[in-house]
């Protein structure tokens, strides 16, 4: 079975972060685990049938008629996520931008990862709902993508390919510690309500009690001594228990957005 965070791996020293904290997961519970390679699809990671402890994004996860098994979602340190395990998306812009409002961008250019991204694209819809209106019901003039990965969102607005996409919240504060370079090249200028945290899954042909142990593990992450500076460097105060009734909400933005005749970005 395999280990994954590529999901969150937007850095050198988040892959080896990641990896020391999946690491002495797996031992600690006692399953052996091999860890992913980098790169590719994280649709074609998710289609596996050996996830043994791989991130996963709510959204595709919601759409699922066969789910993984949940094993446990992590809570960001960052004070906006109110100690809970749940993230943000935030619309971005360049930081020299003369944009102040998600409004200023209306009649420009939008970019998205995928169309079944929870933060980049679900959770942007629903929040955008509210500035439609019958004499606007187009947002923008264009609309960007699949750019597939967020990073590459992130670039597309960089490189001026487009004024405003939505990225992952928790993912966005990540580059404040590992790359500040690329954090100080962006601005927010609107962040849609919480929603529930990408959850750690495995897939459920994996045995029941080796599934309970890597839960039990990733809950006592954050007693572990030596993983605190790991939880730190992470900006993780800790993992809980979520349940699969928690991801339906993300089912009911998306049926919002189509019953109000919004089902793709414009």
């Amino acid at each position: 079975m395999i280990a994954s965070a590529r999901l969150y791996e937007w850095a050198p020293t988040l892959v080896s972060a990641w990896r020391r904290l999946l690491e002495d997961v797996a031992a600690r519970a006692k399953v052996p685990l091999d860890f992913a390679p980098g790169g590719g699809s994280l649709d074609e990671l998710w289609a596996r049938d050996d996830l043994g402890c791989v991130f996963m994004c709510g959204y595709p996860y919601a759409l699922r008629a066969e789910r993984p098994a949940l094993l446990a979602a992590p809570v960001p340190s960052p004070p906006r996520f109110g100690d809970r395990p749940v993230y943000v998306s935030d619309f971005i812009v360049r930081a020299e931008a003369s944009y102040t409002t998600l409004a200023e961008t209306f009649g420009g250019r939008i970019a998205y990862s995928t169309e079944h991204s929870q933060s980049g694209y679900n959770a942007a819809r629903h929040h955008l709902l509210a500035y439609r209106s019958p004499a606007r019901a187009t947002l923008f003039a264009e609309v960007k993508g699949p750019y597939v990965r967020q990073r590459a969102v992130i670039q597309a607005v960089l490189d001026d390919e487009a004024d405003v996409a939505a990225i992952d919240g928790y993912a966005h504060e990540l580059p404040h510690r590992h790359d500040p370079g690329l954090a100080g090249r962006l601005r927010v200028v609107g962040t849609p309500a919480p929603a529930p945290s990408p959850p750690l899954v495995a897939s459920p042909t994996m045995n029941a009690d080796e599934r309970q142990r890597l839960t039990n593990a990733l809950l006592d992450a954050h007693r572990t001594p030596a993983l605190q500076p790991v939880l730190e460097d992470l900006l993780l105060r800790r993992f809980e228990r979520v349940r699969d009734q928690d991801f339906a909400a993300l089912l009911e933005q998306q049926r919002a957005a189509e019953a109000a005749g919004y089902p793709k970005l414009a």
